[in-house]
């Protein structure tokens, strides 16, 4: 568990955080909450969030047409419980007690919304399986 809130932090790279990982931390946003942290970054970042994905975001209720791109930091790393890359292969730097997952995901770069569609819609299904194993709702 993150030190200072005390709930799991994630972390999610890809390379230019403008796609893929910024999707995945907008769904796990919106479904959980604040039960976790949240990061994105990349090891390349690009200049703007992909509009393709911002478009594709939009049409499941969620914004993220404010996000920018941010650069992977070690410190980024360091604060996460979670570490998930998503084709970026070994920029992300690995410190131990770490957990890293890997999901092999379509990059929406270059994609009209159609192709981004069931990337976004595979996100979904990704963070909602991370959530119940990392911040189940607690009912009381």
């Amino acid at each position: 568990m993150a030190e200072s809130s005390g709930k799991p932090s994630v972390l999610f790279v890809c390379v230019h955080n403008a796609g893929r990982s910024q999707m995945a931390a907008a769904w796990l946003t919106h479904l959980a909450g604040d039960r976790v942290e949240v990061r994105s970054a990349g090891s390349d970042p690009g200049d703007t969030v992909n509009p393709a994905a911002v478009e594709a975001m939009a049409e499941a209720g969620i914004d993220i047409s404010k996000e920018t791109p941010k650069n992977l930091t070690i410190d980024a790393v360091r604060e996460s419980d979670v570490c998930i890359t998503m084709g970026c292969g070994d920029t992300c730097p690995v410190f131990p007690s770490k957990r890293y997952l890997d999901w092999k995901l379509d990059d929406p770069a270059g994609q009209g919304v159609e192709a981004v569609r069931p990337i976004r819609d595979e996100i979904k299904t990704l963070v909602q399986d991370l959530i119940a194993e990392i911040a189940p709702e607690t009912t009381v």
